[in-house]
């Protein structure tokens, strides 16, 4: 909201700045994935913005020093614990606040409303704002951190360009830390300018101004998904009490606290203390988002903020069903203390520990009889699927929760799993698993490696897949597939899981604050051992689910990969909506899932490929240069991936680089070997599980590319239905749909991909009363783009022949078939899953298929 200038700080002063350095903080606050921590104990910011304010008498921009100390007295009764100021503190602000126990997050004001990167000059006095503010408040223990600004405007950053922008909030980041290093760093965003780059910042801080409640909570949900694995802290959000009433502000503002702890924020600032407000140079007097008045006088939302603020943060469900927690374990003495410990100290009321120990042979089973809060179930060992089966089984709870043996639990982990699952009548949902901090580099490297247990989103709320490590199920849920697939011992039990979950109609939610800690692999032999088990486990579920797999046998989501370094440097780039002139008041980032071409330099096709280019052109002379080329951009590429890892900054050097771009580099090839082996030993036995378990086979056309279905209804279902619960499955998914607006003899178009596309057409046959007969037609076709590439093969083939260069036409040729089979194979997919879409739909609104082939009217 306030953008004004801080007049105190206009002009440079010539004298330097004879406070004292930065002193140790005893107890600072930290970030620990999604929340604060002093010392052991979660942190939540409960706070309230402080001014603007007009200078007083002693030329600061804050109150009287009385005035001040009378509003920190309520603050504190209020029940908060930070502060938000516009401006520089002075000294006796912050005396005032640590006697009050009172944290301050500082804003450092600059000339954030103009054009700044256009003058070099303005450039280079924004950089001493943001250091003189850091400089005059670094040795004060009473400051949170700081926000190096504040809600940059839309026009502003579209004619800099985001990227520019980003990189100068950067520079001041850095400029921030390197001063106070204790200190947390930020940059308060709003809706306007959402897709602006600030990851780089210790947390995401967030303006808001919401008064729909369930607008504001989705709007919570997309932000933790943009915030990633960093804190989320609601730096202003309030409401105007002349326009909605002090009362309206008061229940409001309740709602809004209630929502923030249910979703797992970190903190919440409330805008703003007092209707006292002053920017720009003018004294505010037709906006009231105070808690006070102008007198100090509390308004009814005082005791309303008062009412969260003063109890610990607690997320208040409907009820509490008992969940039962399975911990499946072989050989895990090194982390099966820590993952017990951490699931004895959940708070959540109604819950039970199952471990399962299968058949380990190390000190695994002794370490978990130490627990009494724990059901144990040992086995002989039959795998991963097979022990998760037997959790299922033994389960008292009507929903059932997994972790590892090697994770750790966040104390509200549970908490929110319930919630998402309750709120949104869910019967799936998962969570993030983040690593914990290692205490030496080769860990550390392996951590943020890619590879790892991940999540893929189709929307902020729903999940395609969900890790194995942070997963929960209602019971029946898992019941009517019949849990686990015990093919799958070690290793994508729950890629299997969710794609059958979602086969059966399920909804798989996503809570971005239900987090687990992960500890990946410590040891390179480790890592690679890993990279061929999941390698043997593509190969398994290949077989149960082959067209959800890319010409290369890699899995093919539908959704966004989150956690991987590699997948974006060629992906398609994002788009940003910004509205008609830039003016949108919520703009954003459309993002496409990743593509094949996103990680070829890393398969081992690839690979293949430039090898056997590399002993042509040393073997055939003079094409040696052209040869290394593609091992040259694999390379770069590993290199490129390894810079952006986010490695603990104790062990950024050249050697942590190199190392994880090896691992990123050795990686999909092990695990692309170990894939391909398994095929070979004959894992092509597998029976093949369908997409959906279909009732009907359609009736295809070759020569006319097209497959046919037919659904029958008693009760006067019209074709609009299944054309919307087509739309509905396919939209989330990804796939780019245009309904017919009257001009085409085609109900809707459906792409996939840059190859591949469809015709869908419904119609409906009436055979008296609410009997209906609907009758699909999916017709698949290539899209222009694939003409015009087979066109250009065609003619490069011929232009070889013609120019007498038979070796480039033989290219041309063989790559032009390559491309056909590909484009003939992307239809085929495509077919498949349109087939089994419609059936899906069809279910939901109960069609069946009719009982013979040739339905007659009624008479």
């Amino acid at each position: 909201m306030p953008r004004g200038e801080d007049e105190s700080v206009k002009h440079r002063p010539k004298a330097a700045d004879p406070r004292p350095a930065s002193r140790p903080n005893a107890n600072p606050i930290t970030v620990r994935g999604k929340f604060f921590f002093q010392g052991n104990r979660k942190f939540f910011v409960k706070g309230v913005t402080y001014g603007p304010f007009a200078a007083s008498s002693d030329g600061v921009h804050f109150p009287e020093k009385s005035v001040v100390e009378t509003d920190f007295a309520k603050m504190s009764h209020l029940g908060a614990n930070c502060l938000r100021t516009f401006t520089i503190p002075p000294d006796w602000l912050l005396d005032l606040a640590e006697r009050f126990g009172l944290k301050v997050l500082i804003g450092a004001p600059w000339t954030q409303h103009v054009c700044f990167l256009d003058s070099p000059k303005l450039k280079k006095e924004i950089r001493w704002r943001i250091a003189h503010g850091v400089r005059a408040c670094r040795h004060h223990p009473a400051v949170l951190g700081y926000l190096v600004g504040n809600e940059i405007p839309p026009d502003v950053i579209r004619w800099h360009g985001p990227k520019h922008v980003s990189n100068f909030l950067r520079e001041l980041y850095l400029s921030a830390k390197e001063l106070h290093p204790q200190a947390l760093v930020s940059y308060a965003n709003y809706p306007s300018t959402q897709y602006l780059i600030t990851d780089f910042m210790d947390f995401a801080s967030f303006n808001v101004y919401l008064h729909n409640e369930d607008a504001f909570r989705r709007y919570l949900h997309h932000l933790h998904v943009w915030a990633g694995e960093k804190p989320l802290v609601l730096t202003e959000f309030g409401i105007d009490s002349i326009r909605e009433g002090n009362q309206a502000q008061a229940e409001i503002l309740s709602w809004q606290l209630q929502a923030s702890y249910e979703m797992g924020v970190a903190g919440t600032v409330v805008f703003s203390w007092t209707d006292e407000w002053f920017t720009g140079g003018f004294d505010v007097q037709e906006w009231a988002f105070g808690l006070v008045d102008r007198h100090r006088k509390e308004k009814p939302a005082y005791e309303s903020v008062k009412q969260h603020y003063t109890r610990p943060i607690e997320v208040v469900l409907s009820r509490y069903p008992k969940v039962s927690v399975v911990v499946c374990a072989f050989n895990a003495e090194r982390t099966m203390d820590k993952c017990l410990t951490s699931l004895k100290e959940l708070n959540y009321p109604n819950y039970e520990v199952v471990v399962v120990n299968d058949g380990s042979t190390d000190r695994t089973l002794e370490i978990s009889r130490r627990y009494d809060n724990v059901r144990i179930i040992d086995q002989e060992n039959q795998g991963l699927s097979a022990a998760r089966n037997a959790g299922i089984m033994a389960a008292k709870g009507e929903i059932v929760a997994f972790t590892d043996s090697d994770c750790e639990a966040d104390p509200d982990w549970l908490t929110y799993l319930v919630a998402k699952i309750l709120s949104s009548n869910l019967s799936a949902v998962g969570g993030p698993n983040l690593s914990p901090p290692e205490d030496t580099l080769v860990p550390s490297c392996v951590a943020v490696s890619p590879g790892g247990p991940t999540y893929v989103l189709l929307s902020d709320e729903v999940a395609e897949h969900i890790a194995g490590c942070n997963m929960a199920f209602r019971r029946e849920a898992l019941l009517e597939i019949s849990g686990f697939d015990a093919l799958f011992r070690a290793a994508a039990d729950d890629v299997d899981l969710c794609w059958r979950l979602q086969n059966a109609g399920y909804t798989i939610g996503f809570c971005p604050a239900a987090v687990v800690w992960h500890y990946r692999r410590n040891t390179i032999s480790a890592y690679i051992n890993q990279q061929r088990g999941y390698g043997k486990a593509e190969a398994l579920v290949y077989f149960k689910h082959p067209y959800r797999f890319n010409l290369l046998g890699q899995a093919r989501w539908l959704g966004r990969i989150y956690g991987d370094l590699t997948s974006h440097l060629l992906s398609h780039r994002p788009v940003i909506y910004s509205g008609v002139f830039g003016r949108g008041l919520f703009q954003t980032l459309y993002e496409s899932p990743s593509s094949l071409l996103s990680y070829l330099p890393l398969t081992l096709e690839w690979n293949l490929v430039a090898f056997f280019l590399l002993i042509y052109g040393a073997v055939s002379g003079g094409y040696l240069f052209l040869g290394t080329l593609p091992f040259v951009f694999s390379i770069i590429w590993c290199i490129a991936s390894a810079l952006q890892a986010p490695i603990d900054p104790r062990f950024k050097g050249v050697r942590a680089r190199l190392l994880i771009a090896l691992l990123i580099y050795l990686g999909p090839l092990l695990r692309s070997l170990s894939r391909y082996r398994w095929r070979i030993r004959g894992v092509s036995g597998v029976e093949t599980i369908k997409y959906e378990r279909t009732v009907q086979k359609p009736e295809v056309s070759w020569w006319g590319r097209s497959l046919s279905l037919a659904y029958w209804t008693e009760e006067g279902t019209e074709k609009e239905s299944l054309i919307q619960g087509l739309m509905q499955f396919l939209l989330p998914r990804k796939y780019f749909i245009l309904p017919d607006q009257g001009w085409k003899p085609w109900d809707l178009t459906v792409y996939r991909g840059i190859w591949s596309k469809a015709f869908v057409r419904v119609i409906h046959e009436n055979h008296g009363g609410n009997k209906r007969l609907l009758r699909v037609k999916c017709v698949l076709r290539m899209t222009r783009l694939s003409m015009l590439a087979l066109s250009g093969y065609a003619l490069l083939a011929l232009g070889g022949v013609l120019l007498d260069a038979p070796g480039f036409a033989l290219f041309a040729a063989f790559v032009g078939a390559v491309q056909a089979g590909t484009i003939l194979r992307q239809n085929f997919r495509l077919g498949r899953i349109l087939h089994h879409t419609v059936e899906i739909a069809a279910k939901k609104i109960n069609l069946t298929p009719p009982q013979n082939k040739a339905a007659k009217p009624s008479a």
